[in-house]
């Protein structure tokens, strides 16, 4: 299998438990072959994600990377607020962010987290996310900002504001290419893919910016979009790594956040997400909830139900997607690498010249 970790743990370790490919525990990384590549996973998500996200992204990375060895090293944001379990993790898998200053990367991933404030410059790490954005333009060849670190991104490299929406925009959704791009090349013409989000960007504001979208949703909008550069930045307000059960376990989490409190009202269900039997049972269980809201509701939640029929129609895509991301980056790395021996010859050629000429001075 084609991804390792830059860490003295391994694969192995991190994904613990879980129920992914085999891998081998080591693989032959060669720093100078254009097909191992370097990328980075900048993991924001909360801690009741975090573990799921490095699986959801292992996971894609290995479909997609056919003969490409990827070394995946992982980061996180220092005030993105953990528990106490999660610093322990972090400590023992994930580098420290002063380690990405000083590092060359083939590329990075950032992952976004949930919102805390209404302006995303209100957020504690918005000062770390935006170095990184900086120091990503400079020393990636291209860099992957999901979901709400595509909106930070945006905003500030562009200035442009995302716009709250009046439900949360969550479900499967049918998108389809706007452009030929080596990106989005042999996907399908119709595709869903998984959104999971309370705001959208506008794709006049995009494309007046430089923006180029790639893949957008009539009930959606901008899917997918790029912004041209010596490093292109790639963006999705969706979620391609999604697992099958994603949406339902974070439909299930808001359920219960209605429950005890914590929201107003009732989530609205995923769009195209769940089979008749299981919308029917959940439909029963939010009429229970809003006339008789209690705490043992949480565990009527029908999980069997729903994950039995679950499915990942965009998964295919999704890795056909960043198997063209990885390619991308393996191109940029081997120009890169005869830049560099160019470099070395000339210097090399120069030197032997000097050498020359001082002999024959003598």
């Amino acid at each position: 299998m084609p991804v390792c970790l830059n860490r003295d743990s391994s694969i192995h370790e991190l994904l613990k438990g879980d129920a992914v490919p085999d891998t081998p525990q080591h693989l032959d990384f060669r720093e100078r072959s254009a097909g191992c590549i370097d990328i980075g996973l900048l993991n924001n998500m909360p801690d009741g994600a975090l573990h799921s996200t490095e699986r959801q992204f292992f996971t894609l990375l290995n479909a997609a990377a056919g003969g490409v060895v990827v070394r995946l090293s992982l980061f996180a944001l220092p005030e993105v607020p953990r528990s106490d379990s999660a610093q322990d993790h972090i400590r023992r898998f994930y580098s420290g962010i002063g380690d990405l200053w000083s590092r060359r990367l083939d590329g990075l991933i950032i992952t976004g987290t949930e919102p805390r404030t209404a302006n995303l410059r209100d957020e504690p790490y918005w000062g770390s996310m935006t170095r990184v954005l900086d120091w990503a333009a400079e020393n990636t060849h291209s860099t992957i900002c999901s979901c709400l670190a595509a909106h930070a991104a945006v905003l500030h490299l562009d200035g442009i504001e995302r716009r709250r929406l009046s439900d949360k925009r969550f479900g499967l959704f049918q998108c389809n290419p706007a452009c030929s791009h080596p990106l989005t090349a042999a996907i399908p013409p119709n595709l869903v893919m998984p959104h999971s989000r309370w705001n959208d960007l506008p794709e006049d504001g995009l494309v007046a910016c430089g923006y180029r979208i790639l893949m957008r949703s009539g009930d959606a909008g901008a899917d997918t979009f790029v912004k041209p550069g010596k490093s292109p930045f790639v963006f999705f307000q969706g979620h391609p790594e999604y697992e099958a059960n994603t949406l339902m376990l974070e439909y299930r989490r808001d359920i219960a956040r209605y429950i005890r409190g914590e929201r107003e009202t009732y989530p609205s269900m995923p769009q195209r997400y769940f089979d008749p039997e299981t919308a029917a049972a959940l439909t029963l269980l939010r009429e229970r909830a809003r006339h008789q809201p209690h705490e043992n509701l949480v565990a009527d939640f029908p999980t069997a139900l729903a994950e039995k029929n679950l499915q990942t129609p965009w998964r295919s895509a999704a890795a056909r997607i960043y198997g063209n991301w990885l390619t991308f980056l393996c191109a940029r790395k081997e120009e890169r690498l005869e830049a560099t021996a160019g470099r070395k010859a000339l210097v090399a050629e120069r030197d032997v010249l000097v050498h020359r000429s001082a002999a024959a001075g003598d």
